[in-house]
């Protein structure tokens, strides 16, 4: 990037592959300009003001979210979202322990942990990440800040407060610090308590409540040339509502490790780390607004490590090396309910002793060519292993699985009168399930600076990812347990397939950025376009209806590969429009984004692809305020998923208002969100199961999106 002047440098107009390649220098900083991009679109000032989950700070980078939990959305980059999206939490993957993806990666941190944040969409470099085919999300907490004084003494902290009106959402976070010039001590905590919320008319939105409490603890050693890092975490939900899927999160407690060394080197640094992520999961319900009796339990562990080296072969030229191990073990059952015809006598055994592991190696080379050529290119390569063990079903002879549900599923489905599980468990147990796949990932990223004005990027990539455990091995047939699996908040049941493929992805992307010469203004346009062989999508094997009525029909889709295309075009741009000592600054902010995806097969929609949107927002900083007017625009969703019988959506508007000021070391911030209250249909947000429970007459419906809000927040710093 050329140097601009402040308009350009405190706003996001940078592209896709921008991001990219500045997510190449981290952890290692190769140039000045990579520095800048990096404190651009990563830095959380004042993180300790914002409360609640990241999804917020990470939309404002371009990424879209699938509607899940209060807590727990699952992030999309370019049309494709779960397992295609790798998400780092200080440099540890963790795995979602849930059948429907009830704890992602991201429901693990609040807001005001976070010290930085990369986004790196289609094209990411091999050194980011592997195992994944959309895009890697960086997301960081561990920033030792150290004292002045030989002595352990008092170094910093904070208390803040928010609440949101729609929800009666009350978020509280803290943090302290203890520090010398060599040894820092940091805690950091939040919990937040929230209602449902209700939409644009007023309606309350069923099963949306929910609450969650974080903890971290982090000490930090350092010398010269070395620092140590342990860091120690604790999550605890007691509960959060799922409204677009069967079962909700009664319980998820987890505790993390992650240690960090980095030592420098006469040509470099080291960096090794170390993490393990233990979390015990329960689903079932919990509030009146879906009610039933069934009990899901799933204990998951993650432990990994990755030694990293980064070497300076000359003044222009880095090379980074890489050897990385990723295992996760999961068991997955659910607990007979006593009495039950349908749910006993047997705990179902849906995983037992399921077990993925990553064997991985990376090389990648960085170079200035000249002044204005920069060039990136590097290989990683992969060896995943999945294998479980033998399962078992509810019953033990045939059975009435064709319960209308009463024992403790509610307004399910129409099942058949036998137990089909017990045929498909003892198929399931007699097949060899021991499963491999080497993966071999390229990326090739070239930056041309045509002038301090014009910048040209490009990127091509062939990445890889292997099917998740969920994917492969879940081997119920039944109704009920087929409805059990699945984060696509769509109502439909879904089956594995031990035989799935690895999804493989050639993307190519480009970006052109122009300057104004006195920096009043940018302008970024990119496209990208991916072909995927193997993309694991799905085939329709059975359907139910629990009336005659069509819209409530739902299908029984079972994993499969076939290919895909998905393509896309961003253009977004920023301008300076008044600059005075009275009136502050005022920038004017706009982007417009297009994602299409379709089956190669028969050009079918692929699932949940956001349509054509685009927002705009005119922003203010005058003296200790910044506020800002905020106009986001979705057209309607016309292009829907037939198999898994998607809905359409109609267009939408919303505006957003924002106040914040800071006084030395107290933040006070105002917000209206939905500012008119416009009702509308969330086109990533799945169907209402919560409401088809209560009336089934009206079919599986979209999820509505959150009516007007007033927030406020409060934070002060010592």
């Amino acid at each position: 990037m050329s140097n601009h002047n402040s308009v350009i440098n405190s706003r996001y107009a940078l592209s896709p592959l921008a991001l990219c390649i500045a997510s190449l220098v981290s952890p290692y900083v190769l140039a000045d300009d990579s520095i800048e991009v990096i404190e651009v679109q990563g830095q959380n000032v004042n993180s300790h003001a914002n409360l609640g989950s990241a999804e917020q700070l990470l939309t404002e980078l371009g990424v879209d979210f699938s509607a899940a939990g209060g807590v727990s959305s699952l992030p999309i980059l370019n049309g494709m979202m779960g397992d295609r999206v790798k998400v780092l939490v200080d440099g540890a993957d963790i795995t979602a322990a849930c059948g429907n993806q009830m704890n992602p990666p991201l429901s693990y941190i609040s807001a005001n942990q976070l010290s930085s944040y990369q986004v790196v969409a289609g094209i990411s470099p091999v050194s980011a990440g592997g195992d994944n085919i959309a895009g890697v999300i960086v997301v960081n907490t561990i920033a030792p800040q150290y004292g002045e004084s030989d002595k352990l003494a008092w170094h910093s902290g904070y208390v803040s407060a928010q609440y949101r009106s729609v929800s009666n959402a009350q978020a509280v976070g803290v943090g302290a610090r203890l520090a010398s010039d060599s040894f820092s001590l940091n805690y950091q905590g939040a919990f937040e308590d929230a209602d449902s919320y209700d939409d644009g008319n007023g309606d309350l939105v069923l099963d949306t409540l929910y609450r969650v409490q974080n903890h971290a603890l982090t000490a930090a050693l350092r010398d010269e040339k070395q620092q140590l890092v342990v860091k120690l975490m604790h999550q605890k939900i007691p509960f959060q509502g799922f409204a677009n899927q069967y079962m909700d999160m009664t319980d998820n407690t987890s505790y993390g490790l992650v240690t960090q060394y980095k030592r420098q080197l006469d040509s470099g640094e080291f960096q090794a780390q170390i993490n393990f992520n233990d979390v015990k999961h329960e689903m079932g319900f919990f509030s009146a607004e879906k009610t039933g009796m069934m009990p899901m339990n799933t204990d998951a562990q993650d432990i990994s490590y990755q030694l990293n080296w980064r070497l300076n072969l000359d003044a222009d030229t880095v090379l980074l090396l890489g050897q990385e191990y990723y295992g996760y073990r999961i068991d997955d059952w659910w607990p007979a309910l006593e009495g039950s015809m349908m749910m006993g006598p047997n705990d179902y055994v849906n995983i037992n002793d399921g077990e993925r592991d990553r064997y991985t190696g990376f090389v990648e080379l960085q170079k200035q060519l000249n002044n204005n050529w920069w060039v990136s290119a590097g290989t990683r390569i992969e060896y995943v292993q999945t294998n479980a063990g033998e399962v078992q079903p509810y019953s033990d002879m045939t059975m009435g699985d064709g319960m209308n549900g009463m024992s403790g599923m509610g307004n399910m489905p129409a099942m058949n009168m036998t137990d089909p599980n017990q045929d498909a468990a003892k198929e399931f147990n007699a097949m060899d399930r021991a499963r491999s796949d080497t993966l071999v990932d390229a990326s090739l990223l070239l930056r041309y600076q045509i002038s301090n004005e014009d910048e040209l990027q490009f990127g091509l990539a062939r990445k890889n990812r292997a099917p998740n455990l969920y994917e492969r091995y879940s081997w119920g047939v039944s109704t009920m347990s087929t409805n059990m699996i699945g984060w696509f908040g769509d109502g439909n049941g879904y089956i594995g397939n031990p035989d799935l493929a690895a999804e493989t992805a050639h993307t190519i992307s480009t970006s052109y950025t122009k300057s104004a010469k006195d920096g009043q203004w940018q302008l970024t346009a990119n496209a990208w376009y991916t072909q995927v062989n193997d993309y694991i999508d799905v085939t329709v094997v059975g359907s139910t209806n629990r009336t005659d009525m069509s819209v409530t029909q739902r299908n029984t889709l079972q994993f499969t590969n076939l290919d895909a295309t998905l393509y896309g075009t961003k253009l977004e741009g920023i301008i300076r429009v008044v600059d005075s000592k009275n009136a502050g600054t005022w920038d004017l902010t706009a982007a417009l984004t297009s994602t299409r995806g379709e089956r190669d097969d028969s050009d079918d929609p692929l699932y949940q692809i956001m349509p054509l949107h685009s927002k705009i927002a005119l922003e203010q900083q005058l003296g200790k305020w910044q506020n800002s007017l905020s106009w986001q625009w979705v057209d309607s969703k016309t292009r829907v998923d037939p198999r898994r019988i998607e809905n359409l959506t109609g267009n939408y508007s919303l505006v957003n208002l924002t106040t914040k000021a800071t006084w030395d070391k107290l933040t006070i911030r105002l917000a209206i969100t939905n500012l008119l209250d416009q009702y509308y249909q969330q086109p990533l947000g799945g169907v209402s199961i919560a409401d088809f429970k209560t009336d089934m007459s009206q079919g599986f419906s979209q999820l509505a999106g959150q009516g007007r809000s007033v927030n406020a927040g409060i934070s002060y710093a010592f």
